[in-house]
């Protein structure tokens, strides 16, 4: 079984003070910007970044997004996130974030993440070219043996909404 330190680990950034809200804390809209970020630097990597964008070629749009908020961050907090390759195919990639406090390395979020890859010309969901899905298969190499994370592929379940509901009657 391989170990975490074979997953992508190269975004790097602090909770800025626009980042914080009433409560004094990191506002969940900007850990979905932080994690867009991540996904960027991510992506460039493999070739899907922004100068594939404009080559014309294609790009990705997110398809599904689940985020889970684990402890406060507050301004000026040093965040890093790493990147684990869930899954893909030959049109879309699951993949999973994990969000940490940079400074005591405490796990503050994770998103998992799933992208469509879209030919520009028709905004279709295609086939990726050649040289991406390579990318891909080398990143799934070093990174099949790691064990999945326990709530990737689970929705918003616990409780359930039954209780919710059962609680208000």
């Amino acid at each position: 079984m391989r170990t975490h330190e074979a997953l992508f680990d190269r975004y790097r950034s602090e909770v800025a003070p626009g980042w914080i809200d009433y409560n004094g804390h990191m506002n969940v809209a900007y850990y979905l910007l932080a994690f867009d970020l991540a996904t960027d630097v991510f992506f460039d990597s493999l070739g899907l970044g922004a100068d594939y964008n404009k080559s014309g070629a294609g790009t990705t749009f997110a398809g599904q997004i689940k985020l889970s908020y684990l402890r406060e961050l507050n301004q000026g907090d040093p965040l890093r996130v790493s990147t684990q390759l869930l899954a893909f195919d030959s049109k879309r990639l699951r993949f999973y974030h994990r969000m940490f406090h940079a400074g005591d390395g405490i796990l503050a979020a994770t998103a998992e993440m799933l992208s469509l890859h879209i030919d520009l010309k028709t905004r279709r969901v295609a086939p990726f070219p050649p040289h991406i899905h390579d990318a891909l298969a080398d990143l799934w190499r070093s990174h099949e043996g790691i064990a999945p994370p326990d709530d990737a592929g689970q929705g918003i379940s616990r409780p359930p909404l039954a209780e919710f509901v059962a609680a208000n009657r």
